[in-house]
């Protein structure tokens, strides 16, 4: 069935047909995600960006007043490089922290995390109450250890307190992909190029010598030897070097890094069971996606959605995404264990989750409504993790809530409390493990997650909410780090099961055109100021502006105007 695109302009209407009916480039099926509900309940979209400018402006408050704060301190030990740092808590009232350990049990989750949330929705982090907190972050670069990478600790003298330090893979790893973001946002930060150029080197010649068997718990990048220890193997790091080493090659233009990223994903691709153990798989196909489309490879990007959607991780038990409606409440498209009491969500996680998969439909719109449905799910549910949005009696303190100042939520959320005085609560139990992490010690307010509500600036700068309830504006090169020339690029997804007519706002300024990907074609042309579009039930389209007078060309697969890449499928529709 065709579907009706009605445009405004200058008292002028048009009637174009094909924007998302009858799409040409069929969409993909990922089998978690046709489980969800098309449309959660119950439904409602929280501001993100919102969200993440209060948590900034709070958070980093150094005279905030209130039990257990302020959530920043000096660390003054100077480690890596010749200046000071500021800490950030990872939970509220975490006893690790603060003055507590000379000061220098900070993790790079959760400042490198809030860094580049608050950067990613417009603040800019290198010029805020005089101080330079991009410049800061520096100092997680593990120069003094020779490791010459980003690690969660700026030094091994608190590696024991917890998090990871040199001994669990991914907390090595995923720190260089923060960073690589970070320093995506601020390309002329003195000394990041230096860094950056470091890491890529590391993360290649370590591929060289794993030579494509990552199945170790570590990698000494000191020593340059895959380790193992008592922590199960990590295949899906590497996820996490080929994401770094084709970003340094986007960067940098230095083909052995285009090679070394190859070479990584053709590992994590060559294992037989799901390798998932953190957070890293998602960046696999997303990097894969991407890869496929520009560099011409063929990795299955289907194979490495499963592995980050389906739960079936055996290390990691269960780990993926989880679907379920708990006594009423969807909780489909959160992040974590789907087995752990039932199911055990977690905010950063969720939140990271976006940082990769919404860019990579870009690279390969047949996953459009796929994507679209997840979001919207994890949109929907993720407000439960905060306390002024998930009901009291679904709460392990909600009577200490006034402590996160309406911008810290809950480390999780589980279908049965792990906690034995709460294990009657009906699920979804918003809760944390911050008090299992120094038993005895650390508070229950060490429940709310500072370093997870950090990362809310991702699902800020992608979300946007529209005209009608549960269609979503997906941006998709919010996230989308060190990519080509681009124009503006909107998902939109219809979880309902009639049509939608949906208001887009393009603002005044030259003539555009807008192509829908999806179905491979102009759905309009001329436009100057808002127009209207009709979707389709239960169905997406990418919107990509370009300029009206652009002119059209074909290289390969790909579709350009002005010699910048609109479509990059037209030969795979029919």
């Amino acid at each position: 069935m065709k579907t009706i695109l009605k445009l405004t302009f200058a008292g002028l209407f048009f009637i174009l047909f094909g924007l998302n009916g009858n799409a040409q480039v069929k969409q993909q099926k990922i089998a978690r995600v046709d489980q969800m509900p098309n449309l959660p309940q119950p439904l409602q979209i929280i501001d993100y960006k919102k969200l993440a400018v209060s948590f900034d402006s709070t958070v980093y408050d150094f005279n905030a007043k209130g039990k257990f704060w302020p959530m920043v301190w000096i660390d003054s030990t100077k480690k890596n490089f010749p200046q000071n740092v500021v800490g950030l808590y990872t939970a509220v009232g975490d006893v690790r922290q603060g003055t507590n350990n000379k000061g220098m049990f900070h993790e790079a989750l959760a400042t490198m995390g809030a860094t580049l949330g608050a950067s990613l929705v417009g603040i800019d982090k290198s010029k805020q109450q005089n101080l330079d907190y991009v410049a800061m972050l520096k100092n997680y670069y593990n120069s003094e250890i020779g490791w010459n990478i980003m690690m969660n600790n700026t030094c091994p003298e608190v590696a024991l307190l917890g998090g990871g330090y040199g001994r669990d893979w991914w907390y090595d790893v995923y720190p260089n992909l923060l960073f690589y973001a970070v320093y995506a946002k601020y390309p002329n930060e003195p000394g990041f190029e230096e860094i950056a150029r470091s890491i890529a080197d590391k993360f290649y010649n370590a591929d060289l010598i794993l030579n494509g068997n990552y199945d170790y718990s570590y990698f000494d990048y000191g020593k340059m030897k895959p380790m193992k220890n008592n922590i199960c193997a990590q295949p899906d790091a590497a996820a996490g070097h080929a994401w770094v080493l084709y970003s340094a090659y986007k960067k940098f233009g230095d083909k052995k890094y285009l090679k070394g990223a190859i070479s990584a994903l053709t590992a994590l691709e060559s294992n037989k069971i799901n390798p998932t153990y953190e957070i890293l798989i998602p960046f696999g196909a997303s990097v894969a996606a991407r890869m496929n489309a520009e560099e011409g490879t063929h990795f299955d990007v289907n194979k490495l959605l499963g592995w980050t959607f389906d739960g079936t991780a055996i290390c990691r038990d269960g780990w993926g995404i989880l679907v379920g409606n708990w006594n009423g409440i969807d909780i489909s498209g959160i992040s974590g264990s789907t087995v752990d009491h039932g199911g055990y969500g977690f905010l950063m996680n969720t939140y990271d989750h976006a940082l990769s998969l919404v860019p990579m439909v870009r690279y390969n719109q047949s996953y459009a409504t796929a994507i679209g449905k997840w979001m919207l799910n994890a949109a929907n549910a993720s407000r439960f993790f905060y306390p002024q949005y998930m009901p009291d009696d679904h709460e392990t303190n909600p009577e200490l809530a006034e402590v996160t100042k309406g911008v810290i939520g809950y480390e999780g959320m589980i279908r049965q409390s792990s906690y034995k005085e709460h294990e009657n609560l009906k699920g979804p139990v918003a809760q944390g493990d911050g008090p299992l992490w120094v038993p005895g010690k650390n508070p229950k307010e060490s429940q709310f997650s500072v370093y997870g509500s950090g990362h809310v600036g991702i699902f800020g700068s992608i979300i946007e909410t529209t005209n009608v309830s549960g269609i979503l504006k997906l941006n998709l090169l919010a996230t989308d780090f060190f990519h080509d020339k681009a124009y503006p690029t909107f998902l939109y997804y219809n979880p309902y099961t009639s049509n939608k007519t949906v208001s887009l706002n393009i603002g005044k300024g030259k003539k555009v055109n807008l192509y829908n990907t999806v179905s491979g074609r102009f759905v309009a042309k001329n436009v100057t100021s808002a127009f209207q579009i009709k979707l389709s039930p239960v169905n997406a389209a990418i919107i990509v502006i370009v300029p009206a007078d652009g002119k059209i060309s074909y290289s390969a697969s790909k579709m350009l105007v002005n010699g910048i890449v609109v479509d990059y499928m037209v030969k795979q529709k029919k």
